[in-house]
C-alpha cells in the first residue's frame, strides 16, 4: 500500500468528518435560535 495514499485517504477522512460536524452544529445552533422566537 503507497503512504501517499493512505495518507491522502485519512486526510479525506478527516475533511468529511469535520464537514459533517460543522453541519450538524450549524443545525443545532439554529434549531435553537429559531426556537427561541
Amino acid at each position: 500500500m503507497d503512504l501517499l495514499a493512505l495518507e491522502l485517504f485519512f486526510l479525506g477522512l478527516l475533511g468529511l468528518a469535520s464537514l459533517s460536524i460543522a453541519w450538524v452544529s450549524g443545525m443545532v445552533v439554529f434549531k435553537l435560535f429559531r426556537g427561541q422566537r
